[in-house]
């Protein structure tokens, strides 16, 4: 049933519906919804040459049967551009289904953002998603954007609504994110156009018949409203919540960290026994406090009181939100007809406007001169062409640019259109970006004269190689202050003479340029000439297959000692002093935007929260102290110092720091495979678990870092928290030891040796060191041996929730590997795919690191060499069974991988595995 006002649809809807951009994605044609009478079209011609459209399985609703599908390999962000009008309101709404809906294969988890700021997060494995926000654009277009993620981003639905709202609610520089719209005690159907002329989607009430409330329904008490400038639909307001004590609206599972939102009550009197003010009194809490005293409906003051009230209040909340209507003791109790509550989004300083102008005009040029290319990367220019961030919160500009941060906006510093196949002129507006430093047009057909830039270009270097130009260089070249590299040759039709005045100091290629023939004849002269060595390599690698396959057990053990000088391993002590490290101060205001205000945060420890930022086309990670965290001055200055004077290859280095109004601040590069501990058993080992030769490479790599430590040339250094936690990976999967907060230069003679507070983390704790607060370079060995069980079985160091006897993972191992149960101790996930005697090895180290008295635990140096030796005899097994693999059966004798972990014997040079021996008590190291 509906209630309509025909006056106020009259003067609203009409205009307004004319305005309405309604998407379906992917659909045949253009078509009229009956139930509402919105005119839907098609994205085809929008979206030429990208995406592809599948028919989903279980439409929610004829006649939205499609979905369009970006491909993740060829583009990073596909945006809709959608016209406006300059800082008039609109209401913007992205609709996503879910995985069970789609011919897909895979995850899909994926950003979407208005212009430069992200709002959502969209997963295909999850419920199905409407991302929906207001906003005042500032200009006549809005850019709604799909960011490259994980999979391929998907669209059902698009939709653009004009929408009259008070000036207060949406600020030029905010975005406001629907979180939750409900029409309160309408239980049946859903709200919106054309009930609501700006085709808001009012929520069914799904709690209507919980905790006692009462629903009524009164049609008849909301005439006469079109006077009073309601901002509720009158349909919305013909229903409402009654409750003689309380009413109470809960939302759950916000979004992470603390965040403003906007709260808006709609109130309409419909009982009518409720005729003046006194007689429904109530109280506003939101989240325990107290918004609106003694509230009445009636109680507003003006002598033509009606029985309609709207309040509206911003709050900050983490977690959840809980708003309390409660009675104020009179006659009859609280009541609400409806409710709305957004996030209130601060929208990112995109790219400076001129620069979005003059690369949309240049793109459309080259695009129109190029009509049959669809390869270059011009096709996949949209939306801001510097930001967002994708999920995991890097950087995405737009393919072929860089961008930084100045004066308040991000500007476009390098256009790189090479290789491309462009042909035609160059757009002479390119020289209107003024911060450009670097332009690469070479390897395209492109012809006519080269533009003049103005002599205030920041210029730095300008490559148009291989190309069709003609006429003169440009004089202008002569005036810009800092070019250093012009690079003009292989335009035959091109002048050949350098403009007079050029600084001689200028790098120039306008000299020599092989022609495209000779070019052909010479790769087709490196093709063969690559074959045949290719050819023979085959041979030779063969033949060497055999041989290492007949000779392998004879020789393995005589040349091993030979092999571990082709790792490579750690200087000595006496070579570690290094040039000073410059750690560099950042001002607040730098941090807050390299980080978009905190936009994303990665990462939580004792410290603080860690969030990804970007500086200077760098991903950094931003460690900013906690309020409330349980380390203080002390573990930040005593990062900053050490830090600032140790560097090595397996350590986390520091770039910065800022100490500004209260804040302390610690930026690192960022490292995109996150932690060890997650890889091993987290979230990222659930995607994708590490082999056992990377393990290997893992527990070298960080055991080389904490041996710069032990033998840092000025004084040995302690690190005190060694965990897998703190071990984190980079794109190459190297290893980087991090977290010196609770380092400490090790006792000198003289010293007590006594620390005055134990320091580490439970599972990884040195008993010796807890017991005696004697602290020694052998409490960091024994925390590493706890990260060696970690690598090896994939546990936690403590997990109560498993049976008694596995609480500690060092107990539980050794009692197995005592009893000769190794392979029960093996991470399942590795099992039948490592070297058994690379597995011996690292159990071996691990094993003795974690002996209960320090004195009888190796050194670093030791434990390196023998994580060494593993991680020769895995790439030697596993070249083997590679080159059995490739050459198929052999008549020599072979050598089976062994994978079943009955210990090596010993050889007399070797001291024997633990569970060849009778295991005698350790001796003293």
């Amino acid at each position: 049933m509906s209630v309509r006002h025909p006056l106020l649809l009259a003067q609203q809807s009409a205009s307004l519906f004319a305005c309405f951009v309604s998407i379906n994605c992917c659909a045949q044609t253009n078509i009229t919804e009956s139930a509402t009478g919105i005119n839907w079209t098609t994205d085809r011609g929008l979206q030429h040459e990208r995406g592809v459209c599948f028919t989903l399985k279980s439409p929610p609703t004829a006649p939205f049967q499609y979905i369009r599908v970006f491909n993740a390999d060829v583009g990073n962000r596909w945006c809709y551009s959608l016209k406006t009008l300059d800082n008039e309101a609109f209401l913007i709404r992205g609709s996503f289904v879910n995985g069970s809906s789609l011919l897909l294969y895979g995850l899909s988890v994926f950003n979407v953002s208005i212009d430069a700021t992200v709002l959502s997060q969209v997963n295909a494995a999850l419920d199905p998603t409407v991302v929906e926000a207001i906003l005042r654009p500032g200009k006549n277009y809005v850019n709604f954007c799909l960011i490259e993620g994980v999979g391929d981003p998907f669209l059902s639905k698009l939709e653009l609504r004009p929408v009259k709202v008070k000036g207060s609610w949406v600020e030029n520089n905010k975005i406001l994110k629907l979180m939750r719209r409900v029409d309160l005690g309408n239980m049946n159907f859903t709200v919106r156009f054309p009930d609501d002329p700006f085709d808001r989607i009012w929520a069914v009430d799904d709690l209507a018949s919980d905790g006692g409330a009462t629903v009524i329904y009164s049609p008849n008490a909301t005439s006469g409203l079109e006077g009073i400038g309601a901002q509720v639909p009158t349909l919305v307001l013909a229903s409402a919540l009654s409750h003689p004590s309380h009413l109470q609206f809960i939302l759950q599972s916000l979004e992470h960290g603390v965040n403003k939102y906007l709260v808006l009550l709609y109130f309409m009197e419909l009982n009518p026994l409720v005729t003046r003010p006194g007689e429904r009194v109530f109280h506003i809490f939101a989240n325990g406090e107290k918004k609106f005293d003694s509230f009445d409906i009636f109680g507003n003051g003006s002598s033509n009181s009606s029985n309609y009230r709207e309040v509206e209040f911003e709050m900050s909340a983490k977690g959840s939100l809980n708003i309390s209507l409660v009675s104020a003791s009179t006659e009859f109790g609280p009541i609400c007809n409806g409710y709305e509550v957004y996030r209130v989004i601060d929208a990112v300083m995109g790219t400076s406007q001129k620069n979005v102008d003059v690369l949309a005009q240049a793109r459309d040029q080259l695009l129109a001169n190029n009509p049959h290319n669809n390869y270059t990367v011009l096709n996949k220019w949209s939306g801001d062409p510097c930001l967002p961030l994708s999920p995991n919160g890097q950087p995405v500009p737009w393919d072929g640019l860089d961008c930084e941060f100045q004066k308040g906006v991000f500007v476009v510093t390098t256009l790189d259109l090479a290789s491309n196949s462009l042909q035609g002129r160059v757009p002479t507006i390119l020289t209107e970006l003024d911060e450009l430093k670097k332009l690469n047009l070479s390897h395209n057909q492109l012809s006519g004269t080269i533009p003049e830039f103005p002599c205030s270009s920041m210029l730095t270097s300008v490559d148009i190689r291989y190309n069709e130009f003609t006429g003169a260089i440009p004089q202008s070249f002569t005036c810009l202050p800092h070019l250093s590299t012009l690079l003009l040759g292989c335009n035959p039709d091109l002048s050949s003479d350098l403009p007079a005045g050029l600084n001689p100091n200028v790098v120039t290629g306008s000299d020599g340029c092989d022609t495209q023939d000779e070019i052909n004849g010479q790769a087709q002269r490196n093709t063969v000439f690559i074959s045949s060595v290719a050819g023979g390599s085959v041979a030779f690698t063969v033949a060497i297959g055999i041989i290492f396959t007949c000779f392998y057990r004879r020789g393995f053990q005589r040349h091993r000692r030979k092999q571990i000088a082709s790792v490579p391993s750690i200087p000595v002590s006496v070579d570690l002093v290094s040039k000073p490290i410059r750690i560099q101060p950042f001002s607040l205001e730098t941090i807050e935007v390299t980080t978009c205000k905190y936009m994303t945060m990665i990462g939580e420890g004792g410290f603080g929260a860690v969030y990804h930022g970007n500086l200077n086309g760098q991903d950094i990670a931003v460690k900013v102290r906690s309020a409330i965290s349980t380390q203080g001055t002390r573990e930040f200055e005593n990062e900053l110092n050490f830090l600032s004077a140790i560097q090595h290859e397996n350590l986390v280095p520091l770039l910065g720091y800022c100490c500004e109004n209260d804040q302390q601040i610690l930026v690192y590069p960022f490292m995109s495979n996150g932690s060890l501990q997650d890889r091993l058993y987290g979230d990222a080992a659930k995607r994708k678990p590490l082999d056992w030769p990377t393990r290997i490479s893992i527990a070298l790599g960080a055991a080389r870092g904490l041996l710069y430590l032990h033998t840092f040339a000025a004084r040995c250094i302690i690190h005190r928290d060694v965990k897998s936690s703190n071990i984190l990976l980079d794109h190459s999967m190297s290893a980087k030891v991090a977290d010196f907060g609770f380092s400490k230069y090790a006792p000198q003679e003289g010293d007590s040796g006594a620390s005055l507070e134990v320091r580490g983390t439970a599972g990884y704790l040195d008993p010796e060191y807890y017991s005696t607060q004697q602290l020694t370079v052998k409490s960091d060995v024994f925390s590493f041996g706890v990260v060696l069980l970690e690598i090896i079985s994939g546990r936690e160091p403590l997990n109560i929730h498993r049976p008694r006897s596995e609480w500690s993972l060092v107990e539980w191992a050794k009692s197995l590997i005592k009893e000769g149960k190794i392979e029960d101790v093996v991470d399942p996930t590795i099992r039948s795919a490592y070297a058994g005697e690379a597995m011996w090895r690292m159990v071996e180290a691990a094993l003795t690191c974690v002996e209960t008295f320090g004195t009888y635990r190796p050194s670093m140096e030791y434990v390196v060499r023998e994580l060494e030796d593993a991680l020769i005899i895995e790439n030697n097994a596993s070249m083997y069974m590679r080159s059995i693999e490739s050459f198929g059966s052999c008549r020599f004798p072979s050598l089976e991988r062994k994978n079943s972990l009955s210990p090596p014997s010993a050889t007399p040079s070797e001291p024997s595995p633990i569970n060849a021996q009778a295991l005698p008590l350790p001796v003293p190291r």
